[in-house]
Parts: C-alpha cells; sequence; structure tokens
C-alpha cells in the first residue's frame, strides 16, 4: 500500500467521524421539532415540522446512513487477491 493510499483512507475515517456527528445532530433536529398537530389528512399541505422531519429522516436513509457505511468500508478496505475486494463485495 502507497503513502498516498494509506493517507487517503486515514482522511477518509476523519470523514467518516464527521458524518457521523452531522447524521447524529440532524436527529437531534428532527427530534426537537413539535409533534405535528392535525396532519390525519394526506390530501392537506403538510406542517412545516411533518415536512423537515421528513426530509431529515430520507437524507439520513437515503444517503448519509449508505455514505457513512460505503466510505467507512473504503477506509478499512485491503486487497484479498485479484477477486473479493470492494467492487466483489458490493455486488453481493
Amino acid at each position: 500500500m502507497t503513502q498516498t493510499e494509506t493517507e487517503t483512507q486515514e482522511a477518509l475515517r476523519g470523514v467518516v467521524e464527521e458524518l457521523k456527528g452531522i447524521h447524529a445532530r440532524l436527529q437531534e433536529l428532527a427530534r426537537a421539532l413539535p409533534d405535528s398537530k392535525g396532519q390525519d389528512d394526506v390530501e392537506e399541505e403538510p406542517d412545516i415540522a411533518t415536512e423537515v422531519r421528513s426530509i431529515i429522516g430520507c437524507v439520513l436513509l437515503d444517503q448519509i446512513g449508505p455514505a457513512v457505511r460505503d466510505l467507512d468500508a473504503a477506509a478499512g478496505y485491503r486487497p484479498k487477491g485479484r477477486r473479493g475486494g470492494w467492487a466483489e463485495r458490493s455486488r453481493r
């Protein structure tokens, strides 16, 4: 492994920690929102709390969570010969 590869993986570990912090902060923001009242009617436009909570949930589930998982895997990646690397595992 080259020094550049080692340094890059170490930097990725730092990015992963930052993203985990952002993940936690977004969860805190969603929890701090007031309970939504009167949002039983799906035809009604959602209030701010409902909309923001929904968007935060989607971002955490669809974007930040997978980014943390994939970058963490890249930070710890070690080739196992010609097969079995990250690309091989991601296809399973």
